[in-house]
């Protein structure tokens, strides 16, 4: 199920919150969320970053980065959206606006830096506007993270995604894609890979019976390491992560959690989401610094 491109007729979704209880392959004939993955209100800027906060202990010390604020972000072709795992609450930020044009999904650096992909180019993100600052045309993956360092780089972390099976890494100052490995075993990218520092990078695939399943993968090569199975959703074109558990978007508007409990993994819709029929999720992202495992101890199993 590749995120089908559409043109869009119009796109105008105004959506002030959503309660709730809480791509990759290629993305070719999307069907339009606000309208289809055709176009829409598009737009890009500069990523936005959180602020240090000074040590009570002393002018004397170095400060100290406060943890990162419990964000995951969501969108749309044409709109971006802002998550909160803790309460559970979807917020509407804005219509993507700065030129980028139906977006195909988003990534957030360790700082909350933030890149989108489009049918045309890389842009940065102002995750506060949803305003896009283009970098580079061309033709990008539409399953984007940024994966730790001391992975596909030593010293920094890296912009990757797939393009269906071929794993790829992204130059954010140049916009350069190069071939770094290939997910195989007869699996393609779904729709959205996800990465944290200290715990797992997993991707949604489809192949050998799997529509959608979560894996895990090497960041450094691209490779399956283990398959935990289906997340009875297909089309989940937008993966998310905090404190252990995954979150999917789904390009039926569908948003759920990704669990490990009794040994398997245990997807939930989140109760009280009531997205508008029209809306459908192309992407989602998160920090790669958010917390790894919950507060308890507990996530999806990983191995190392």
């Amino acid at each position: 199920m590749n995120k089908t491109r559409y043109a869009l007729a119009g796109f105008g979704l105004a959506l002030a919150a959503i309660a709730l209880a809480c791509g990759s392959s290629d993305r070719s004939d999307f069907i339009d969320a606000d309208a289809g993955r055709g176009s829409g209100n598009d737009g890009g800027g500069l990523g936005q970053s959180f602020p240090d906060e000074v040590s009570d202990a002393g002018a004397g010390e170095d400060r100290a980065a406060p943890p990162p604020v419990p964000i995951v972000y969501a969108h749309s072709p044409g709109t971006l959206y802002k998550v909160d795992p803790v309460t559970k609450n979807v917020t509407v930020v804005a219509a993507f606006n700065g030129g980028c044009s139906s977006v195909i999904d988003l990534a957030l650096d360790e700082d909350s830096n933030a890149f989108v992909t489009t049918f045309e180019g890389l842009y940065r993100l102002d995750t506060g506007t949803a305003t896009c600052t283009l970098i580079a045309r061309g033709s990008y993956p539409n399953s984007l993270s940024f994966v730790p360092k001391g992975t596909v780089d030593d010293t920094a972390e890296a912009l990757v995604g797939y393009n269906g099976a071929t794993y790829v890494r992204i130059d954010t100052a140049t916009g350069v894609v190069s071939t770094i490995g290939a997910l195989k075993g007869g699996y393609t990218s779904s729709g959205d890979i996800v990465s944290v520092t200290g715990g797992g990078t997993f991707l949604t695939v489809k192949g050998n019976v799997c529509n959608d399943c979560l894996i895990q993968v090497d960041p450094k090569t691209g490779d399956m390491i283990q398959n935990y199975g289906s997340v009875n959703h297909d089309a989940v074109y937008g993966l998310g992560f905090w404190a252990g558990t995954v979150f999917g978007f789904s390009e039926e508007g569908k948003v759920f959690s990704i669990e490990w409990a009794n040994n398997q993994l245990v997807t939930k819709d989140i109760a009280g989401a009531n997205p508008p029929p029209a809306l459908a999720f192309w992407g989602a992202g998160s920090t790669t610094a958010a917390p790894a495992m919950s507060e308890d101890g507990g996530g999806i199993p990983i191995i190392k």
